[in-house]
């Protein structure tokens, strides 16, 4: 197994992006000061903790001023043992970091950057709602290595309204030339209580078919690939050795420690998450009171389920050794009917004592998932 993650959640965006279902809010920013410190207490109570990596995470966690970040992220180091060499990621948005920023998340322990530059087409970026234009991000992502930043991740979508192939051809081609160390693709999903919702559902939104999209897909996985970049996780691409060991925490099925307003954790036995509204989540904890709402036990069946749909995310896939050296068990014992219906599929290979994903299992990886979900 691997260490104890820890992810820290920063609600507040300059704009909310019309795609964008995640746990956060535009215009907040007058909370930012109380919510650092109802963070930082919540922090307290994991104070023992032996922490391996840090995701901060949001939201914009750089929308927080200079000032703030050094607040924050100076109390996390003073209550965990935050070693040295440890990976620590902020997200950022372009247009929202500047030299003072960037060196104050340098010298506060931050050594990866994840950018969020979703596409190099400022027509796309429009129709997403997004703040920034192509050249900011490039500006951005220049700024970043000038202050010493020497792994950098660049989040791109695909699959976006009027969105030709080419399209994305070009945005792909434009971020190595980049040369970050790594390369996030996720293709767009239409989720729901999103604007975009409303317009899929008004019939406003042209989407590429279904086979375009994984015409995309395996053409960013040919263009990554042949410029050194290894496909290690579905949707992740990483130079060697610059693989993300916070994520991989999770797709390990490993514990991990969320803080903040709507965070996650699966921590000594449990997965939890906390209150949402930021501001229910400030006064519960200042009063004393755990903001958790939301807790369950997961036992030895729901681990080892867990195990397996996270693990085969991974395109080396899941150890068989692994397997049994963790739950005292063969998967064969309890998946067999499972992963040989899987292989005659055709969606699994089974060799050197490892199952993982075949290219036709990576497009109907949700197909293979459900497989092992009770």
């Amino acid at each position: 197994m691997m260490g104890l993650g820890l992810y820290v959640h920063i609600p507040f965006c300059a704009r909310k992006c019309l795609y964008c279902d995640f746990n956060s809010y535009q215009s907040k920013e007058y909370l930012i000061d109380g919510y650092i410190g109802a963070v930082l207490k919540e922090a307290y109570g994991y104070r023992n903790a032996d922490i391996d990596t840090v995701f901060m995470g949001g939201g914009t966690p750089t929308l927080m001023s200079a000032g703030q970040i050094s607040r924050l992220l100076s109390g996390l180091a003073d209550t965990f043992d935050l070693k040295k060499g440890i990976e620590f990621t902020a997200e950022a948005n372009p247009g929202t970091l500047d030299e003072e920023k960037l060196s104050m998340l340098l010298h506060s322990g931050v050594n990866r950057l994840s950018i969020g530059a979703q596409s190099m087409d400022d027509r796309l970026l429009k129709k997403l709602g997004r703040i920034h234009s192509s050249g900011v991000f490039t500006e951005t992502f220049e700024e970043a290595r000038h202050a010493g930043f020497d792994n950098i991740n660049v989040d791109l979508m695909f699959a976006l309204p009027d969105q030709t192939y080419g399209d994305w051809v070009d945005t792909v081609n434009k971020i190595v030339v980049q040369k970050p160390e790594h390369v996030s693709c996720y293709g767009l999903t239409i989720e729901d209580n999103t604007p975009y919702r409303k317009m899929y559902e008004r019939g406003e939104l042209r989407l590429p078919d279904e086979d375009t999209e994984r015409e995309m897909y395996w053409n960013a996985v040919s263009i990554l690939e042949s410029n050194g970049y290894a496909h290690y996780e579905i949707s992740n691409f990483a130079k060697k050795g610059r693989e993300c060991r916070h994520n991989l925490i999770y797709w390990r099925d490993d514990s991990y420690i969320g803080l903040g307003a709507g965070a996650h954790s699966y921590y000594k036995g449990y997965r939890y998450a906390n209150e949402q509204v930021p501001e229910r989540y400030i006064d519960a904890v200042c009063k004393g009171d755990s903001p958790v709402v939301q807790r369950e036990y997961i036992d030895r069946r729901n681990e080892m389920e867990e195990y397996f749909f996270m693990g085969l995310r991974l395109m080396k896939g899941i150890g068989i050794d692994d397997f049994e050296h963790r739950f005292g068990e063969s998967p064969y014992n309890l998946y067999g009917k499972s992963m040989d219906r899987l292989l005659k599929l055709g969606l699994v290979n089974i060799a050197d004592n490892r199952m993982y994903l075949t290219e036709k299992g990576v497009d109907l990886s949700n197909q293979v998932f459900m497989e092992f979900m009770d």
